[in-house]
């Protein structure tokens, strides 16, 4: 008797043997029926939603973290290639060495005294490797310490006896030597002859061949004019050319003396024509004095060469005459008359001038002279590192510092890497190692990528610090003198200013080649001094205009006001104003706050401080410089160097903490020559700055205003307690 599983289970069995009897016709048929379509509820499709993007991120985490394995495999795979090809070469040179001692063994002291004779001196022997390449080796040493030492024996010429006899003195005159034939002096012109009584007697001190001669010739003369034969004689003829000589010399000395007239008569008129009508040749020193003046232009040292007013005058190669012409620069400016012709002269130069005088091209096209006259780098020169560096005090002043630079070398072939904070250092340390001839960066991420290896500093020879006094406030000073004492001293001119004058001809001859340091700044503190004694060699100082008492083309103007009411006044003013305005605040939440309150007020503003990421600080200033926006709202971050063109007004929000700050904030507007607005909301606490904003505006020209010239700390200096008569 079969129970109930049995015959349940022996009933699935026969039911799936007689299916697949049947050819799976039931399963076929589920397939070719029309699918169902399935809701998926919103929250299922934000989650795979969600999923999707997690997975995307995670492939791109995966991929960049492959790409920068490759490349840490590939910089290994390099160093362990360079370390073993040195250990086969070593290698080789122990083979070659090992049989060279055999049969050094073997032939005692025979071999020694080859090795040092006379005839292996001259190559006249072949010895083994083991002994010739000491040799060599201290040869090319030799040559080496000989070239770098500038140590030329100097060959003494031999004169032939024909040149070294030449200068004997004779006592046998040439008539062409004689210094008084072409005299207009009377005494040499009638020149008083003893009249002898028929040739008899002799002239006491007088050869008397000669006397003799002439008295024959004399009697000869006489006896023809007697018979009238005084035709074509070779005497007449001798007379005849003594008179052409005279008649020639009398019209030669008129004309000289009339050339003489013409000279002193053009001098006196050169003297009272203005410089602008002058051609170089024709500038005198105080043709130059009085140019010089004309542009605010003061130069300390010695040794200055004269400046240039025009490119055209300048010693620039093409290529950049040519950038210059493309990038559409007129004229130079005054900073760059005088700081160009110092820098082609490989001098060191500490230069002072206001905000917007056009610094940075007057160290950039010097720079790129020194780059191009040198070549380019190779595989073996890239380990010595760059051949200039600029240092910045931010990220933004340095970015517009590589614009330029790259901007000017479009027709040079040297190449130019930024390196900054807020990007990538492994980036651009892969930069760094594939070369690059100019460095530009902030003092900061420079030790960064030295300390890193990313580069090195063996060849640089040309440094450059701007607003070398920023980066002293910035407490940048011993990050500075770091990287600089990265650079080998060797190369370091003498404190001495004759054996520099010596090496700076060496490097222009090319012997040698020294380090150029130029600062440029706007003024010039105690710090910034120490720093020029310690790594400038006999510097000229160029300052344009009275450095630190402001620009005079800036109007600057004043409202005392109470803190609660400056966003109404704000309001009011920027009513009257047309854009590009840049607004200073001394807080990053006030400058957001601000820039908000500006946008409710129907105006494009937006704010840039520290506290945003380097793209965003980037992509606010590419925006407000394209006109993007009208209003800037800013922190100090661009209070100086940077170059935006076209800014109508600069507005104090906030007042600064010292009169520098306040002088480098309404720099920025009343740039190359233009007119600028400077307003400042002014409270009472901000009295700490109204006896140098008063002494600011009295050296400028600038109206000041009862509220501050009433005020008892405008008349008290801070320092001192002094009061102002």
């Amino acid at each position: 008797m079969m129970s109930f599983g049995a015959r349940k289970s022996r009933g699935i069995a026969s039911s799936s043997s007689s299916s697949r009897n049947h050819g799976n016709t039931g399963y076929t048929s589920t397939i070719n029926a029309p699918m169902k379509a399935v809701y998926v509820p919103k929250a299922q499709r934000e989650k795979r939603v969600e999923e999707e993007i997690k997975k995307a991120e995670e492939e791109a985490r995966q991929r960049e973290y492959k790409l920068k394995q490759e490349r840490k495999d590939f910089l290994k795979q390099a160093e362990s290639n360079r370390e073993r090809e040195r250990r086969e070469r070593m290698r080789k040179r122990e083979s070659d060495k090992q049989p060279s001692e055999t049969r050094s063994s073997v032939d005692g002291d025979h071999g020694h005294n080859l090795a040092n004779s006379d005839l292996a001196s001259l190559n006249m022997l072949s010895l083994p490797e083991s002994e010739l390449r000491p040799r060599l080796i201290e040869k090319e040493l030799e040559q080496i310490r000989q070239h770098y030492l500038g140590n030329k024996q100097v060959v003494k010429k031999v004169k032939k006896p024909s040149e070294k006899f030449k200068t004997i003195f004779t006592f046998e005159w040439d008539n062409a030597e004689d210094t008084s034939r072409n005299d207009n002096n009377p005494i040499y012109q009638n020149r008083p002859e003893p009249q002898l009584l028929f040739g008899r007697g002799y002239r006491a001190g007088i050869d008397v061949k000669e006397q003799r001669k002439k008295s024959d010739f004399y009697d000869q003369l006489s006896k023809r004019r007697q018979t009238g034969d005084i035709s074509d004689r070779p005497y007449d003829k001798k007379i005849k050319t003594e008179d052409d000589d005279r008649n020639h010399t009398l019209t030669r000395t008129t004309e000289s003396r009339k050339d003489l007239i013409k000279r002193s008569t053009d001098s006196d008129v050169e003297q009272d024509t203005h410089w602008s009508s002058k051609t170089k040749e024709q500038m005198t020193e105080r043709d130059w004095r009085i140019f010089r003046e004309d542009f605010d232009i003061t130069v300390k040292g010695s040794r200055i060469p004269p400046p240039m007013r025009t490119w055209s005058e300048s010693s620039l190669p093409w290529e950049l005459l040519r950038a210059i012409k493309e990038a559409k620069f007129s004229t130079p400016t005054p900073i760059q008359m005088q700081a160009i012709p110092i820098g082609l002269e490989m001098r060191d130069l500490i230069g002072l001038a206001e905000t917007g005088s056009g610094k940075t091209v007057a160290f950039v096209l010097p720079m790129l002279t020194y780059v191009h006259s040198l070549p380019l780098l190779n595989e073996e020169t890239i380990q010595d590192g760059p051949y200039a560096l600029v240092l910045a005090p931010t990220r933004e002043l340095a970015q517009q510092i590589h614009t330029e630079t790259v901007k000017f070398s479009a027709f040079c072939k040297c190449r130019t890497v930024l390196v900054v904070g807020g990007h990538s250092v492994e980036q651009q340390g892969f930069e760094l190692r594939n070369g690059a001839e100019i460095v530009i960066g902030t003092p900061g991420r420079i030790k960064d990528c030295l300390e890193r290896s990313y580069t090195v500093l063996s060849q640089c020879n040309y440094v450059v610090l701007d607003e070398a006094d920023r980066m002293i406030d910035m407490g940048f000073e011993e990050i500075v003198n770091d990287i600089l004492d990265c650079i080998p001293t060797s190369n370091l001119k003498d404190i001495d200013e004759d054996v520099a004058l010596q090496q700076e001809l060496s490097a222009k001859a090319g012997y040698r080649r020294y380090r150029i340091t130029q600062m440029f700044s706007a003024t010039m503190p105690v710090a910034v001094e120490k720093l020029t004694k310690k790594y400038l060699r006999a510097p000229v100082t160029v300052s344009i205009g009275d450095v630190g008492s402001g620009k005079k083309s800036i109007t600057q103007r004043f409202e005392f006001l109470s803190e609660s009411r400056k966003k109404q006044r704000l309001q009011d003013v920027l009513q009257t104003l047309e854009g590009p305005i840049i607004i200073f605040v001394n807080m990053k939440k006030v400058a957001d706050v601000v820039a908000r309150h500006i946008c409710n007020m129907n105006f494009r503003a937006i704010a840039l401080h520290g506290g945003k990421n380097q793209d965003i600080r980037e992509g606010a200033l590419e925006s407000f410089k394209e006109g993007e926006y009208d209003i800037l709202v800013a922190t100090d971050v661009v209070g100086r160097g940077l170059d935006v063109k076209g800014v109508t007004a600069v507005i104090n929000f906030d007042m600064p903490k010292d009169i520098q700050t306040y002088t480098h904030r309404i720099g920025r507007t009343g740039r190359a020559g233009a007119k600028g607005l400077a307003i400042s909301l002014v409270t009472e606490e901000d009295s700490h700055l109204f006896y140098d904003l008063k002494q600011q505006l009295i050296s400028t020209g600038n109206n000041i205003p009862p509220e501050l010239d009433n005020h008892p700390a405008a008349n008290t200096k801070p320092a001192t307690g002094t009061t102002q008569e």
